[in-house]
Parts: C-alpha cells; sequence; structure tokens
C-alpha cells in the first residue's frame, strides 16, 4: 500500500520537528547518508550510532529499517546494515528512471495545473532564485531545500501520490551524487563552472508559460548535467 500523506509529508521535505524518536533518527540518518557524512558502503553499527543520534538501539534499528524502503541502507541478513554503495551505473539509471517519471509528472501538471499551482511555483522559484544569491545557502542546507521545493512545485498541478512518492526517494537518491559533483566543481579548475541558476531560470520560464515540450527537455538537461559532470570526473575511480 502506498504510504499516507501523513508519511510523505513527514519523511519527503516537510518543515515540521519531527514528532516522534523514531523520525527523528531517520532523518537524522537520512541526512547524513545523503550528504556524504555517513561514507557510501560505511558499516552501521548500532551501538556506536545510538549515542551518535541519541536514541536507543530499537528506535534506531527501526530508523534504518525505514531507510531499507528508501535503498539508502542496505541489510545484511543478522551483520546489520551499510549504508548503500554508489556506483555510475547507479547514477546513471537513477537519472534515467528520474528523467522518465519526472517529466511526465510535469507534462501532466502543466497540462491540469490551475492559478494556485501557478502561484505556487512562482513563490518556489522566488525562494531558489533568493537561496542562490546567497553563497551560505549551499553550505546551510537553505539553498538544498529550497531546489526540493522548486522541483516538487513544478510537478505539484499532477496529483498523483505514487509520483510524489517515488520522485521523492529518487530525489534523495540524486541528491547524493549532487553533493559529490559540488565538490568535484569546487576542486576542478577545468572549464567554467555550471551555471545551475540559468537552469532553473529556463525551466521555470517554460512552466509556467505552460510551454510543455520546452519545459520536459529543460528538466531532463537539467536532470542530467549532474550525471555528466560525474562521469567527466570518473566517479567510478572515485
Amino acid at each position: 500500500m502506498l504510504p499516507s500523506e501523513k508519511f510523505l509529508a513527514a519523511f519527503h521535505g516537510n518543515d515540521e520537528a519531527p514528532r516522534t524518536l523514531v523520525e527523528r533518527a531517520y532523518l537524522g540518518l537520512r541526512h547524513d547518508i545523503v550528504c556524504g557524512a555517513l561514507a557510501p558502503g560505511e558499516r552501521l553499527r548500532v551501538e556506536h550510532l545510538k549515542d551518535r543520534y541519541d536514541v536507543g538501539a530499537g528506535t534506531l534499528r527501526e530508523a534504518l529499517s525505514l531507510l531499507l524502503s528508501d535503498a539508502l541502507v542496505t541489510a545484511e541478513g543478522q551483520r546489520g546494515f551499510r549504508v548503500t554503495p554508489i556506483s555510475l551505473a547507479d547514477l546513471e539509471d537513477v537519472t534515467n528512471t528520474r528523467v522518465l517519471l519526472e517529466t511526465e509528472a510535469l507534462r501532466l501538471s502543466i497540462r491540469h495545473g490551475d492559478a494556485a499551482w501557478e502561484l505556487g511555483l512562482v513563490a518556489a522559484f522566488d525562494r531558489l532564485s533568493a537561496a542562490e544569491r546567497t553563497p551560505e545557502s549551499l553550505r546551510s542546507g537553505e539553498w538544498e531545500h529550497a531546489n526540493r521545493g522548486f522541483h516538487e512545485a513544478l510537478i505539484a498541478g499532477h496529483g498523483s501520490p505514487w509520483s510524489r512518492y517515488l520522485l521523492g526517494i529518487l530525489y534523495r537518491h540524486a541528491e547524493r551524487y549532487r553533493y559529490i559533483a559540488v565538490r568535484v566543481a569546487a576542486a576542478s579548475e577545468a572549464g567554467p563552472p555550471r551555471d545551475v541558476h540559468r537552469e532553473h531560470e529556463d525551466l521555470y520560464r517554460a512552466a509556467i508559460g505552460r510551454q510543455e515540450a520546452r519545459a520536459a527537455l529543460a528538466l531532463e538537461a537539467h536532470v542530467r548535467n549532474t550525471c555528466e559532470v560525474l562521469k567527466k570526473a570518473g566517479l567510478g575511480d572515485m
């Protein structure tokens, strides 16, 4: 059964404080996996992590079980859990699947979105643009939050809970690779930096102008850019 809207709100990008210890541990673990504080392939030892997240062993195991459904951790039978590894093949699969689902959701959102959808998209783009003008926003997580909100606003006119749930999972996996891409770009001296704001602006203008085909192409190019950056950097060798 698809998780309820309450579950989606709690675990896929809402601003409210966690309501339970399991939720708090889940969100903390998820954040640390996505940003790389817990490294790909790292063994997740309950006896160590329960102190880090200030919860009991049982609560931590429940949180890790939730992360299994997000495919951010893997289970090793009776030997516990590990952070899901990364690879170029996985990145390409995440990218292709996300493009397939998100571009179709965007097309349907543009086709059926009402005035409330337009207002939400304008507000989300304004928040993202403000974050992109502030260098500190990337370090604080403000930009990532605004970026997620913008992508959610783009498809909000397509009222499919399944699309929202599946794209939420794919977004988290793409986010893992985006953190790596940011570090790669910061360390690289080859070529001009990627103009992410321009990508977002092109996508926004096409969507708000109800240019369905143009918006879908802009979204696909935007999503694929992270994959291209890491392929050029040799992700498999990192």
